[in-house]
């Protein structure tokens, strides 16, 4: 698990470098501390980065074990009080089976929480969506290997699923 997290702290840095090369102000906050890498999650601290125009990467999940870095980001996004939960994933949204094993797999436009969790469709953990749907989080579901589809998701466009209250 441990392992796991400081990759994830790994990722951050290096997305943090790309940004930094664009021109972005960002900072890294892992919820493992490791000061001579970045800061540790700090609410006030992520609130006051955000207020000031940098950009805030959260790293090594929850920081503590059978909690997945799914939770660790639903968490991040509740405490953040953030507009939406981006899930970059290598598919390019929600299906109603494995699309890589099952060609006819049906991809959602939009699907419900409640959907997601019945169906078990494995978007994120249940612990993760339920956190999601309890504090009205958007779950945004992309591919992240379909180049420049993050920057059209963020621009409102791209191919992706919207998980939320639904109708």
């Amino acid at each position: 698990d441990y392992m796991g997290m400081l990759a994830t702290v790994m990722n951050a840095l290096a997305m943090q470098n790309a940004l930094e090369q664009l021109g972005v102000t960002t900072r890294v906050q892992s919820a493992i501390e490791m000061d001579q890498v970045c800061e540790p999650v700090i609410r006030r601290r992520a609130l006051r980065h955000l207020e000031k125009g940098r950009v805030v990467i959260f790293a090594a999940g929850v920081g503590s074990p059978y909690f997945t870095t799914d939770s660790g980001a639903a968490l991040r996004a509740a405490e953040m009080q953030c507009d939406a939960l981006l899930k970059g994933t290598s598919v390019d949204g929600v299906y109603d089976s494995d699309p890589k094993s099952n060609t006819d797999a049906v991809r959602y436009e939009q699907v419900s929480y409640d959907t997601v969790l019945s169906d078990n469709l494995k978007v994120m953990d249940a612990s993760a969506i339920a956190l999601c749907r309890d504090n009205d989080i958007p779950i945004v579901v992309f591919s992240i290997r379909e180049q420049g589809n993050l920057a059209d998701v963020l621009g409102g466009g791209g191919t992706a699923t919207i998980v939320n209250a639904g109708k």
